[in-house]
């Protein structure tokens, strides 16, 4: 008897294993299958969109760099247009011989006959400036040649370049 029932218990085991895996089979049937999210159509309209953005990234970068550089000509070319027509009203002003004569008694220094011109030199440096002034001179004589040169050009250029233009 007691071999009869291990028999049926395991016999009772094995049918109701035998249920649940048909259980599971006909759970997994009604089930409708699991798609893959990136369809084949989804990977092909994601490959054509990359490829347009790729392709169309030059020709957009050129285009807006070429804008830019219209505008940058256009701005030059109002300069250009703005200076030609400063030009015109300078060589206008010239074209009047009292303009002329002003311009040749300020720069040129002219005197019309019967007028007496004075030239007024700068006074000789006092004090601390004549100072330095010798202390510029006795400096100069222990340096090499091109160092003075060097120093005389540099003291003529920033003299030109406080000078006020016309």
């Amino acid at each position: 008897m007691g071999a009869d029932r291990f028999s049926t218990s395991a016999r009772l085991k094995a049918i109701g294993q035998e249920a649940q895996a048909r259980v599971y089979r006909a759970a997994a049937k009604r089930r409708p299958p699991r798609r893959n999210k990136l369809t084949g159509r989804a990977a092909l309209l994601a490959l054509v969109l990359c490829a347009l953005v790729v392709a169309l990234a030059y020709p957009t970068r050129q285009y807006i760099a070429q804008r830019s550089d219209i505008a940058d000509q256009r701005r030059e070319a109002q300069k250009a247009r703005q200076r030609v027509e400063e030009l015109r009203e300078e060589k206008a002003r010239w074209q009047d011989p009292q303009y002329v004569r002003t311009q040749a008694r300020e720069h040129l220094h002219f005197v019309l006959p019967g007028e007496t011109g004075y030239n007024v030199a700068a006074p000789a440096p006092t004090g601390d400036a004549a100072a330095d002034h010798r202390t510029t001179n006795e400096a100069a004589a222990h340096r090499p040649w091109y160092d003075n040169l060097w120093d005389s050009l540099d003291h003529a250029d920033a003299d030109a370049a406080a000078a006020p233009r016309h």
